[in-house]
């Protein structure tokens, strides 16, 4: 199987793109949704990743590559919850917002805009390359 595709999705007032970005690396924690969680899992080593500020700014802003695969969330106090470790690549060149997702013909089906609870989602590659363009931003 070859690189996947997914998004993330985080309150920039709890964790945005630039703190990402100063830390250089994180562990996605606190996920507590079952599908989230079994997406998290999915996830592979070098598989691309989309962030998107939720809430507040509702845009995708930069990307990331997931550096470990799925392991037991440090955070979780019961349950069986995981967490995968992401590295970011880069911001968008210009951020992608949610109205620009839902008004254009490739992404207005992609989950964020079906399933907008859901804090991890996979990407048809098509999907993720569209918001690449839109945002000004080369594929990797």
């Amino acid at each position: 199987m070859g690189t996947q595709r997914w998004l993330v999705k985080q309150e920039p007032e709890a964790y945005a793109w630039e703190a990402f970005v100063r830390d250089g690396r994180t562990a996605w924690t606190g996920v507590r949704n079952f599908q989230a969680r079994n997406f998290l899992r999915a996830m592979r080593k070098g598989d691309l990743v989309l962030y998107y500020h939720s809430v507040t700014g509702k845009a995708v802003v930069g990307m990331a590559r997931v550096v470990r695969e799925a392991y037991p969330d440090p955070t979780a106090t019961e349950g069986d919850w995981s967490v995968v470790d992401l590295e970011p690549s880069g911001p968008l060149a210009r951020p992608v917002t949610l109205e620009q997702l839902k008004a254009d013909a490739i992404t207005a089906g992609m989950p964020l805009v079906r399933q907008s609870r859901l804090s991890v989602m996979p990407l048809e590659e098509a999907v993720f390359r569209r918001v690449l363009e839109l945002g000004d931003t080369r594929a990797p």
